[in-house]
């Protein structure tokens, strides 16, 4: 294959971050598909051809790469459910990246945990991602798979810099409870880091997450001063806890730091925004039109 042509990518789900991968791996020359339950209603990235999922079956079988950011429900994995047959049989087939979540480590803590760290999910809803891994596990035999465990996603239009100008963002004081991050952007520059290699056959644990986990109350703090506003006052946890949604409550009922050392040595990168001040500040760029 060309530079200029270098793969076949199917992106199964065409959302916030498959867009992002999308739109990357078109640029740098790839014939990229993404999926979307309803066409009609897509907006796909400039270069990229959208199907119904439903009718995904022909463009899975003519992939060299397969892209899934498709989140699993109660019944499984929506693309396995739908597609296994022609992603097992599909002749070129020879990569394959699920995009997972870090819950699958459970509460550590506060401790660090690394690619080879073994989960531990404590919610129903990381359960299931666990699931969803172990379905592909199986699916993908005789083929690279890259699991591609996500920190919290975070960019443009997602973000403490729109949750202070909504009026929703709150600073919750609670030392010592630190959140994984990723910048949208680069999860794209991860999946194409994958992309470019020729990787055997075989399993990798890649961490999508950057450099530095953060308090919640340091992260609100940083999106006010770069708006030039004053942060919300600092909230105790145990006073913002009722009124929290059932979500909210998982999300701070867990505590861990993702290491990402083995990942960027396998892909040989380093994060665009290895941090959420280099993020929060890139998206304003963006807003601006300096990005």
């Amino acid at each position: 294959m060309t530079e200029r042509n270098p793969g076949r990518l199917v992106v199964a789900g065409l959302g916030y971050s498959g867009s992002a991968v999308a739109r990357a791996a078109a640029a740098a020359g790839w014939q990229v598909t993404g999926t979307a339950r309803d066409p009609a209603g897509a907006a796909p990235p400039p270069g990229v051809d959208v199907v119904a999922f439903a009718a995904a079956g022909p463009a899975i079988a003519a992939a060299t790469h397969l892209l899934v950011t498709a989140a699993p429900g109660e019944t499984g994995d929506p693309v396995l459910a739908a597609h296994e047959p022609a992603i097992r049989a599909a002749p070129a087939l020879r990569w394959i990246g699920y995009v997972s979540t870090t819950g699958v480590y459970g509460d550590r803590g506060g401790a660090w945990v690394d690619e080879a760290t073994p989960p531990a999910p404590g919610q129903g809803r990381s359960q299931r991602r666990l699931a969803a891994e172990e379905a592909w596990r199986a699916a993908a035999a005789g083929r690279a798979l890259d699991l591609m465990r996500a920190a919290g996603i975070y960019g443009p239009g997602r973000s403490a810099l729109d949750d202070l100008r909504a009026g929703r963002a709150r600073r919750i004081h609670k030392p010592g409870h630190l959140f994984g991050r990723i910048h949208r952007d680069d999860i794209a520059h991860a999946v194409l880091a994958a992309l470019r290699q020729a990787v055997p056959p075989g399993l990798r644990v890649l961490h999508l997450a950057d450099d530095e986990p953060a308090e919640n109350a340091a992260v609100v703090a940083e999106a006010a001063r770069l708006l030039g506003l004053d942060p919300p006052p600092l909230i105790d946890f145990a006073a913002a806890l009722p009124a929290m949604s059932p979500m909210a409550r998982s999300f701070w009922a867990e505590n861990r730091r993702i290491g990402n050392a083995a990942t960027k040595a396998a892909l040989g990168l380093a994060w665009r925004y290895p941090s959420y001040r280099e993020g929060l500040r890139a998206i304003l760029a963006e807003e601006s039109g300096a990005g």
